[in-house]
């Protein structure tokens, strides 16, 4: 498998758009903090979320390939699990339902994130050490809040026996501990 610092590189060989790269930092945070509450592999799951929009620059203009170039790019160098977990993120495209913790997990943090940096970007001085559970919970149930934020997504967590309060509460709480890193 795959280190962080070869996977870092990769990241940063597909991928220019500073903003892509955080989102993908993002990610990876929410998913170890996750794996770390559902003792799960937390290397893992990490890994799956830094790698997971791998092919975002190739595919944004043809959703239908996102998630597959990726999963071409990163086999032999993450486990099955990891890929159909990448795959499972983009399922309306690529067809891979998310049947397991991991697959509902990723496609869960992937939204939260945008709702939690959102949320940070309306904050007097832009930044997530500013945001409190209660701000994103709010932000969550105002449907006009960061409307490209996919509601059902997040509620997969519920999938995955984490409570939506929990959730939320974990995942600010792994962006909070990235802040300087995600300049936020």
């Amino acid at each position: 498998m795959i280190d962080r610092t070869e996977a870092l590189s990769l990241l940063h060989q597909y991928l220019q758009n500073e903003k892509l790269i955080f989102h993908c930092l993002a990610v990876e945070a929410i998913m170890q903090k996750i794996a770390s509450h559902l003792h799960k592999d937390i290397e893992l799951w990490g890994l799956t979320g830094l790698l997971h929009d791998l092919d975002y620059e190739y595919t944004e203009k043809n959703p239908e390939k996102h998630a597959t170039i990726t999963a071409e790019l990163i086999d032999g160098i993450l486990p099955s699990e990891s890929i159909h977990a990448i795959k499972a993120h983009n399922y309306i495209h690529t067809g891979y339902l998310p049947t397991s913790k991991i697959d509902k997990a990723l496609i869960s943090a992937d939204a939260v994130s945008g709702l939690i940096i959102a949320s940070a970007l309306v904050m007097p001085h832009k930044k997530l050490s500013e945001v409190k559970p209660k701000t994103v919970t709010k932000k969550f149930s105002d449907k006009s809040f960061a409307k490209g934020c996919d509601r059902d997504r997040i509620l997969l967590c519920e999938d995955i026996e984490i409570s939506l309060e929990e959730f939320l509460k974990i995942s600010l709480t792994a962006l909070q501990e990235i802040a300087s890193e995600i300049k936020l």
